[in-house]
């Protein structure tokens, strides 16, 4: 049951925030799970974004979408200020962060690690992040602060890494985005001896993965984008962890994008906090099997979905398996 207008603000910001953001990831996975593995990017990515969209007018809550699907002339919906939820100018302003198919490549090829990812907090608490690549780096929890730098060098961070963990740089695995981008950092990598993982897309999981001690994973490295660099940020500022984030400008345009959005030092390095703070909620849902979740299943006219959902204030993290009829 949706939260009414009679509950208490904090009460329903608890139950938008927490349990019901669940219900919009699984709306987006299980529409872009029908079309895993049949080679069409955009006609997966429409489905998950128009299943998202309608999801949240269900919600009782006055949404912003801070981080979305481009600008409005680029997207017919989830487009950056868009107004989302069924109560505005009623319901808890809340700023939204989303990526309906993270990982739409992936889900055509039928490959791992595809989800459906949604970021909610107070307004005002996530960076508005221009669509452009953005240099990362990150660490799970239990390191010193600051262990990790974009000032530092790719060896330096490794090493840095490998002292605070108490074992050899050759030991350390680093997640990275399988691109041509990223050749001379997997080259310097290979000459510490260091274990790479190379994923062909999802980085957002890429990050995740670093709080996951079965994944073995040390650190993510390399260049992806800002956008999916916060939706990361506030995953681990509800599980813990470090983050580093610069933006990457390639032309005047790029700079001229992110002015608009209020970005004024194009050369800033942003912590976890400068890119999610206060209490802020991650979900997400498995699309295909992957690291963090597995995908949608369909079996005897039932559909099964693994989320996760996060909070930073509690720390808490809800594992969710729901079962759905056709």
């Amino acid at each position: 049951m949706n939260a009414t207008p009679s509950t208490p603000a904090s009460n329903i910001l608890d139950r938008v925030l927490v349990l019901e953001m669940v219900r919009v990831t699984e709306a987006a996975a299980i529409a872009a799970s029908k079309l895993v593995g049949r080679g069409d990017e955009k006609a997966a990515d429409a489905a998950a974004v128009e299943a998202m969209r309608e999801a949240f007018d269900e919600l009782y809550m006055d949404g912003t979408v801070v981080i979305g699907e481009g600008e409005r002339d680029e997207a017919p919906m989830l487009y950056i200020g868009e107004k989302v939820g069924g109560a505005p100018g009623k319901g808890p302003k809340i700023d939204i962060a989303l990526d309906p198919l993270e990982g739409t490549t992936i889900t055509a090829k039928a490959g791992p690690n595809a989800l459906a990812v949604l970021a909610a907090a107070e307004e005002g608490c996530l960076l508005n992040a221009p669509d452009v690549y953005m240099q990362k780096i990150a660490i799970g929890p239990g390191y010193p602060e600051g262990v990790i730098s974009l000032e530092k060098s790719v060896t330096e961070n490794v090493e840095s890494v490998a002292a605070a963990k108490g074992v050899e740089p050759a030991d350390i695995i680093v997640c990275v985005l399988d691109r041509p981008r990223h050749a001379e950092m997997i080259e310097e990598l290979r000459k510490i001896g260091c274990g790479i993982h190379l994923i062909p897309d999802g980085d957002v999981a890429g990050v995740i993965a670093t709080s996951d001690e079965d994944t073995t994973i040390d650190i993510y490295m390399g260049s992806g984008g800002a956008p999916e660099g916060v939706l990361a940020a506030a995953a681990l500022r509800c599980i813990g962890g470090q983050f580093n984030g610069k933006l990457i400008f390639r032309n005047d345009d790029e700079r001229e994008r992110a002015r608009k959005w209020g970005i004024e030092d194009l050369d800033r390095i942003y912590l976890l906090n400068d890119l999610a703070k206060g209490d802020c909620i991650f979900a997400a849902t498995g699309v295909t099997d992957g690291s963090l979740l597995k995908g949608v299943k369909r079996k005897n006219k039932m559909m099964t979905t693994e989320s996760v959902v996060m909070r930073a204030s509690s720390g808490t993290v809800r594992w969710v398996r729901g079962e759905h009829r056709y």
